[in-house]
Formats: C-alpha cells, sequence, structure tokens
C-alpha cells in the first residue's frame, strides 16, 4: 500500500507508487506509528525541496518524529505546489534560485525566511491552493512554469503546454482557453530572471 506522500501541482498531498525526481518537506505532519498524514498539511511555511540522494544519507519515509517526506514528479511540479530549493541539501541551486528570486522581484538581501512569508501568501487562499493571472499570454510564459484549467495541470515548455500526470508529461490536445497560474507569482519571476526548474524527462521528448 503506498503512502499518501506524493505532491501535486495544486498542492495536495496523494497516495501512489509513483516517487518523481525530488523530495521535501513542509515540517511534521504525519504520525510516525501508522505513517498517515495528520489533519494538517503544513507545519511550517517553510516549504522545500530536497534531493532524493545526498552524501549517502537514508531515511525511513515517515518512520519517525521528524520532517514529513514527501515527493514530486519535478521541480516545476514543487514551485508551482508552492516549494523552493533547500538551502542544505541544494545550497547551490537555493542560491541561484535566491539570485533570480532579487532579480526578478526587485529585492536584495532577501533571507530564507523572507521568501517563505511571501509564498505562503501567494500559494494558499484560506488554506486551499491559491490560482493567480496570467501575467502574460500563455504562449510568453518562461519554461517550467505551470498553469491550471479545471481539473487538470499543465507545464510549459519551449511554447508547448504539456498535461501534468503522475508518471510524466503528454502533449495537450487542446488549446487551454482561459488557464490560471498555478507557479506563485514570485517564484515565477525568477522563473523569468533566469532560474531554471528541472523538468522530468517526458518535458523533453
Amino acid at each position: 500500500m503506498p503512502l499518501q506522500n506524493r505532491v501535486t501541482p495544486t498542492g495536495d498531498i496523494i497516495a501512489t507508487p509513483h516517487r518523481g525526481l525530488f523530495t521535501g518537506n513542509r515540517g511534521i505532519i504525519h504520525d510516525p506509528a501508522t505513517k498517515t498524514l495528520l489533519n494538517k498539511r503544513w507545519s511550517s511555511p517553510a516549504w522545500i525541496t530536497c534531493l532524493c540522494e545526498f552524501r549517502g544519507w537514508r531515511r525511513p519515509v515517515m518512520a519517525r518524529r521528524s520532517w514529513t517526506e514527501l515527493f514530486f514528479l519535478d521541480e516545476a511540479t514543487a514551485f508551482a505546489a508552492g516549494h523552493r530549493p533547500c538551502f542544505f541539501c541544494r545550497r547551490d541551486d537555493a542560491k541561484r534560485f535566491r539570485a533570480a528570486w532579487e532579480a526578478g522581484n526587485g529585492v536584495s538581501g532577501v533571507s530564507a525566511k523572507a521568501m517563505d512569508a511571501v509564498l505562503h501568501q501567494e500559494r494558499l487562499d484560506h488554506g486551499r491552493k491559491r490560482l493567480h493571472a496570467l501575467p502574460m499570454p500563455l504562449t510568453e510564459l518562461p519554461d517550467g512554469a505551470m498553469v491550471q484549467r479545471g481539473e487538470e495541470s499543465f507545464l510549459v515548455m519551449q511554447g508547448r503546454t504539456l498535461l501534468w500526470s503522475l508518471s510524466g508529461y503528454a502533449r495537450a490536445k487542446r488549446e487551454l482557453a482561459s488557464p490560471m497560474l498555478l507557479t506563485p507569482p514570485s517564484a515565477l519571476r525568477a522563473i523569468i530572471a533566469g532560474y531554471k526548474p528541472l523538468p522530468h524527462p517526458t518535458a523533453l521528448d
């Protein structure tokens, strides 16, 4: 029985045998005795994206009263859900993201805590995923941005829209009408300023 620990682009956490390219956390949101989620879906505004392998360390998933291991298809999915790179296991990526955040959002000397505060406002609306109006035409969004139309999530890659699924991406079969932005606007501006989210290999097929 798969654990409920896979994050979708809308930030929901579901049970599936798929794992993806990244792990991460939102604090402690599980009961280690039952390996099930608590009613809350975060215990900290620091929602981070981590490496699945780091220094050979191995963690039994949801086995102790420590951060709850979550998993993402790719970095674009993690950004859409409202996460950012970890400053511990992904320090170089996190520093690049912070530099792009500062350039894209017109700030300097920003801390991880300050970025988290902005992201927390942008990703949530009364506890549910916050959607945003597109700041530009869909075809002009940068690679790695994600949008929502109805119940479906889409990745923008090389001017195309790709339908997200648990196992990867497929070319959208129709033109999207009036989609909403999933990626938090401040993170989108960091992507526009030069940060390149790592996509799942199916996005490049």
